[in-house]
C-alpha cells in the first residue's frame, strides 16, 4: 500500500474508536455558531483568534485536510461556502452527516494533499488547514499548491508541527531518533509507528514549515504555539505546534 493509503485506513480506524478529532459537532454547537458563539482550533488546544478570519460572510473556504464535520460545519454557519478536502472516506462521511442534518450544501472532494489539488488558480478566499501535514513526506509542494488556489490578498491558516514529538520515545522520557523521523527511510522508525498505530508519519524543520511558505510567496503574518495537551512534554510546557497566519 502507499503510505497515504495506510494514513487513511489508520485514521479510518481510530474514528471507529472515538478519535477526538473525527467527532462532528452536535447540533447545539452548530447553532451557537449560527448564534455568533464559536471557536476553532488549528492545533490541539488553543483556539484561534477570530480575527485571523475576517468576515467570512460569503468567502470560499477550502478546509484542507480539514475533514470529520468539526470546522466546515462552523464556517456553513458562518456564512462562507466551503469545499472540504480530505484522504479519509470517514472523515468525508461526517461531512456529508452534519451538512445533511444540518440542511447546507457543501462540496466534498477525497483526495491525496501530497499531489496537485484539483482546484483552479486563485479559486478560494481562504484555507484552513488543521495540523495534518505530518502525515506526509514533503510539504513545501503543499504550500504551492496552496498558494496557487487562493485570491490574491487570500489566506492560509496553518497548523504544523516542529519536530520535537519525533525526537522522543513513546513516553516522552528519552530522545531516541534521528532526524528527519522518515519511516519510509529507517526501519526501526517504521516499527515504532506500527507498534503505536500511529500510520506513517514524518518530521518537518521549521525550515520546511514557515520558510516553505515563505519560498511559495506568502507573506507571514502572525503565528503562535501550542503544546500536545497532554503527556510528558505537555506537563512540560514544551511547545510541540505552531499556528500560522499568512497571506498570499
Amino acid at each position: 500500500m502507499d503510505y497515504q493509503d495506510i494514513n487513511a485506513a489508520t485514521i479510518d480506524r481510530w474514528i471507529e474508536e472515538g478519535w477526538e478529532w473525527g467527532v462532528p459537532v452536535s447540533r447545539e454547537e452548530y447553532a451557537r455558531a449560527a448564534a455568533g458563539e464559536w471557536d476553532i482550533k488549528l492545533t490541539p488546544t488553543k483556539a484561534v483568534p477570530h480575527g485571523w478570519f475576517g468576515d467570512l460572510q460569503g468567502k470560499k473556504v477550502l478546509g484542507l485536510a480539514s475533514g470529520g464535520g468539526q470546522q466546515m460545519p462552523i464556517f456553513t454557519a458562518l456564512g462562507a461556502e466551503c469545499t472540504v478536502f480530505d484522504y479519509s472516506p470517514k472523515q468525508l462521511e461526517s461531512e456529508r452527516l452534519v451538512a445533511e442534518r444540518e440542511g447546507y450544501d457543501i462540496r466534498i472532494v477525497r483526495g491525496d494533499m501530497s499531489r496537485p489539488l484539483p482546484f483552479g488558480d486563485g479559486e478560494f478566499d481562504l484555507i484552513f488547514h488543521p495540523v495534518s501535514n505530518c502525515y506526509v513526506r514533503e510539504v513545501k509542494p503543499i504550500w504551492r499548491e496552496c498558494y496557487r488556489v487562493l485570491k490574491p490578498g487570500g489566506l492560509l491558516l496553518s497548523g504544523v508541527d516542529n519536530g520535537v514529538n519525533y525526537m522522543v520515545d513513546s513516553e516522552e522520557r528519552s530522545i531516541v531518533n534521528r532526524f528527519p523521523f522518515d519511516p519510509l527511510l529507517h526501519e526501526e522508525q517504521r516499527r515504532q509507528l506500527e507498534e503505536d498505530d500511529c500510520g506513517i508519519q514524518f518530521s518537518h524543520t521549521l525550515e520546511e514549515q514557515i520558510n516553505g511558505q515563505l519560498e511559495a510567496g506568502f507573506t507571514l503574518l502572525s503565528l503562535y504555539e501550542d503544546t500536545n495537551g497532554e503527556g510528558r512534554l505537555h506537563e512540560l510546557n514544551i511547545p510541540c505546534f505552531l499556528a500560522m497566519l499568512s497571506r498570499k
